[in-house]
C-alpha cells in the first residue's frame, strides 16, 4: 500500500519560514519524481514544485527564489523548504508522487500552512 505522509505545516508570521516533509511507503522512492502542490480556499490546486527522480528541479514562477525542494532517497523522504513566506503563500500543501516507469501517481492528506500576522 502506497502512502504518503505530510508533515511540518503550521502557523508561521510573515517573512518567516517553515520545512515540509514528506515521507513516503510502499514505493521504490528513487523511481518517483516527486512534487509539491498547494491549494487556497476558493482556488485550484496548483503545482509548487518538483524534484525528478534524477534530481532536477522546477518552481513555480511565485516560489522561485524563495522555496527548495529536496530529496533524501536513504530516507524516502522530499523536503520544502519554505523561506520568506507570504501570506498569499497560505494553502493546503499536498506531496505527490508520479512512478517513472508506469505513471502511478500518489497524494498524501495535506498539511495547513498558514501565513499571518
Amino acid at each position: 500500500q502506497v502512502q504518503l505522509a505530510e508533515s511540518g505545516g503550521g502557523l508561521v508570521q510573515p517573512g518567516g519560514s517553515l520545512e515540509l516533509s514528506c515521507a513516503a511507503s510502499g514505493i521504490i522512492f528513487s523511481i518517483n519524481d516527486m512534487c509539491w502542490y498547494r491549494q487556497a480556499p476558493g482556488k485550484q490546486r496548483e503545482l509548487v514544485a518538483v524534484i525528478t527522480n534524477g534530481g532536477s528541479t522546477n518552481y513555480a514562477e511565485s516560489v522561485k527564489g524563495r522555496f527548495t525542494i529536496s530529496r533524501d532517497n536513504a530516507k524516502n523522504t522530499v523536503y520544502l523548504q519554505m523561506n520568506s513566506l507570504k501570506p498569499e503563500d497560505t494553502a493546503v500543501y499536498y506531496c505527490n508522487r508520479v512512478s517513472v516507469v508506469d505513471g502511478r501517481s500518489t497524494w498524501g492528506q495535506g498539511t495547513q500552512v498558514t501565513v499571518s500576522s
